[in-house]
């Protein structure tokens, strides 16, 4: 355990590798050289956040007619 701290801490020192990685319901970023992994994002939250978002921006939507294109004689 206490080397795979001393690792990530070098590794972090020069930068981690991090690519995203996915399991269910979760998206993080993890290091491929020594595993660090961040906390991460839940997934379903945004969802819900998002769907919260979208309900409230479409009732503050005012449409503007259409105008024809003006004609130039």
């Amino acid at each position: 355990m206490v080397t795979d701290k001393v690792r990530q801490f070098i590794c972090g020192l020069h930068g981690h590798d991090a690519l995203l990685h996915f399991e269910h319901g979760r998206m993080s970023l993890q290091c491929t050289s020594c595993g660090y992994e961040t906390p991460g994002w839940d997934l379903h939250a945004a969802e819900r956040t998002t769907r919260q978002t979208a309900e409230f921006e479409s009732s503050r939507i005012v449409r503007i007619p259409f105008v024809r294109q003006r004609r130039v004689a």
